[in-house]
């Protein structure tokens, strides 16, 4: 009777999402979603944002899958003066037709809009091809021109060019600031460009490891199209990072740039809580919230509340209403792998922090240089807060700099950093073996653990990363990093209070009846000639002496396991 019951429930609910407004999912055209009575969250007041912002070139970087492509169509579309009294049907009803713009605006301009969302490949040669092929066909758009009284021979003779796919790179390069001159030319009218999704080219030339031309490529293209441009009326760009190398924007007078760090255009992409609870009261699914909450939440945009909007329309439109990543499998995340293994032994630390739900308090820099992003711990942590995998909210102002609480958005992607950690472990040792390190630690066979811990060490730490100064933070890191699976039935901490001092790592099981381990890490001091025996007393005296284990022994633990781990090089010594 029950299951009868259940399934009745689930046709109920399948049939009332059929009599509702279909979600977009995946579709970024804004006509299509109001054509077919999709169901939208209405940004366009956005419009008005762009029109009153007084710089010919605005900036609006933000994470991937927020919206961005959607939102340019729906300029182009109100700014495009071909189709201007069909397209003025299309914002029937939205917040933009109540606003004095519409009129003086609306379809009056001609507008070049390219995305290069989809231009990645594993070389320079075949991105330039797409590139070919993409700006043929946005030239397509315009073969009136090959027809229009107000331009030359030989400017025929260049579009046809980029039409047909022979342009040199040269001409390429040229191409969108010649496009905007052809237009006005024959319109007497400035035009609009709009430059969706800018940096994917760059993100996929530093992956596939040709950098440099592209950003050379990219700089000349943008900067030729952008820069003391006379013939253009505005140009709006998107992206996921502002990429400074070489200054891709070199020059440009006074471009507007907002980030998720500034309010201007702070609830343009995601949706706000008060759009959420719409969309869930319409679907009607507002029980679900708090779960929602948890899994979907968490940025924050210029001081405003943001949901992420991939995961949320995912979810809703899904049957059975399960709670999973959606957001962080819409890429490879190979990125983000590399940059968490590679980075400075700090950063693990930190990041083990975050995934405990600890913030972290840090400076960042909004211009990325893909080059330098393993260089620093600032730069890195910059990067995961712009590319939407951690969060970040204003803390302070202090030494002329601006200060930020940092920490991990929501579950989605704290499964991602877990998952990216495991995955790691999983690629570098056997499984078995790292199940045995794990079980040999916790059940305290000592004798074991040291003998699976250096195999660790010798198969994944560098002649470089033990030489480093702060050694002992490289191996408290990469311990961390190996205890990361223990979390659910452990509380792993690094460098916690305790005593009359800090500890280096501490596991203090959920179960009081288990066994708690406290960990001191200690480099063999080779000016005094220390032995790995002097070592180990050392480390093990400073744990009793300054009464690590007192802050444990007070939530109910008795059975404390202390541990000194001495390393010399690629050797590692642990004694209880």
């Amino acid at each position: 009777m029950v299951w009868r019951i259940a399934i009745k429930h689930i046709i109920f609910a399948e049939n009332l999402m059929k009599m509702k407004k279909p979600l977009p999912k995946g579709i970024s055209d804004f006509k299509t979603i109001i054509r077919e009575n999709g169901y939208y969250v209405d940004k366009s007041l956005a419009i008005k944002e762009v029109i009153d912002d007084i710089s010919q070139v605005v900036l609006l970087p933000r994470p991937r899958r927020f919206g961005k492509t959607l939102f340019m169509s729906m300029l182009s579309y109100f700014f495009d003066q071909n189709h201007a009294g069909e397209n003025r049907e299309l914002f029937n009803g939205l917040n933009i037709q109540k606003e004095t713009v519409f009129e003086t605006h609306q379809g009056k301009y001609p507008v070049i809009f390219i995305s290069f969302k989809d231009i990645k490949s594993s070389t320079f040669d075949e991105t330039l091809e797409q590139i070919q092929e993409l700006l043929g066909d946005v030239y397509a758009k315009f073969s009136f021109l090959l027809e229009s009284n107000h331009l030359s021979s030989i400017q025929k003779e260049q579009i046809e060019t980029i039409i047909n796919y022979k342009a040199n790179k040269k001409q390429l390069g040229s191409s969108l600031r010649n496009l905007t001159s052809y237009l006005f030319d024959h319109f007497k009218q400035k035009p609009i460009l709009l430059i969706d999704e800018y940096d994917t080219p760059i993100h996929s030339a530093y992956t596939e490891k040709y950098y440099e031309p592209m950003i050379l490529f990219m700089r000349n293209l943008l900067s030729a199209a952008l820069k003391d441009n006379v013939n253009l009326h505005k140009g709006v760009l998107t992206g996921t990072l502002r990429i400074s190398q070489e200054s891709i924007f070199t020059g440009l007078n006074n471009p507007s740039v907002y980030s998720l760090l500034n309010s201007e255009f702070n609830t343009c992409f995601g949706f706000t809580p008060e759009e959420l609870d719409e969309m869930l009261a319409y679907y009607e699914l507002e029980h679900l919230g708090s779960d929602i909450q948890k899994w979907y939440n968490g940025y924050i945009f210029g001081g405003q509340e943001i949901y992420n909007p991939w995961s949320i329309i995912k979810f809703v439109a899904s049957k059975d209403k399960q709670f999973i990543p959606h957001w962080v499998n819409t890429s490879s995340n190979d990125l983000i792998k590399e940059l968490i293994i590679d980075s400075p032994s700090s950063v693990r630390l930190e990041l083990h922090e975050l995934l405990k739900g600890k913030p972290i308090l840090k400076t960042l820099e909004e211009n990325t240089s893909f080059p330098n992003l393993k260089k620093s711990a600032d730069v890195i942590f910059s990067f995961l807060v712009f590319s939407g995998y951690l969060k970040a909210k204003l803390s302070k102002f202090e030494d002329n700099h601006y200060w930020y609480s940092l920490m991990i958005p929501n579950m989605e992607v704290k499964e991602l950093f877990r998952t990216i950690i495991m995955r790691w472990l999983e690629d570098s040792f056997e499984n078995e073996k790292y199940t045995n390190l794990l079980k040999s630690l916790t059940c305290g066979d000592i004798e074991s653990f040291e003998l699976i811990m250096n195999e660790f060490v010798i198969s994944s730490l560098s002649f470089h990363h033990v030489q480093k100064p702060d050694v002992e933070r490289v191996y408290q890191a990469f311990v961390l990093g190996l205890l990361v699976s223990l979390s659910n039935r452990y509380d792993v901490s690094a460098e916690r209070e305790s005593g009359f001092g800090r500890y280096d790592i501490a596991l203090v099981p959920n179960d009081k009846n288990k066994k708690a381990i406290i960990m001191e890490f200690k480099k063999i001091n080779d000016l005094n000639e220390e032995t790995k025996d002097q070592a180990l007393a050392s480390a093990l005296q400073q744990i009793e002496v300054r009464h690590y284990e007192a802050g444990i022994r007070q939530r109910g633990y008795h059975d404390i396991l202390k541990l000194a781990v001495v390393f010399d090089g690629k050797r590692v010594w642990v004694k209880a």
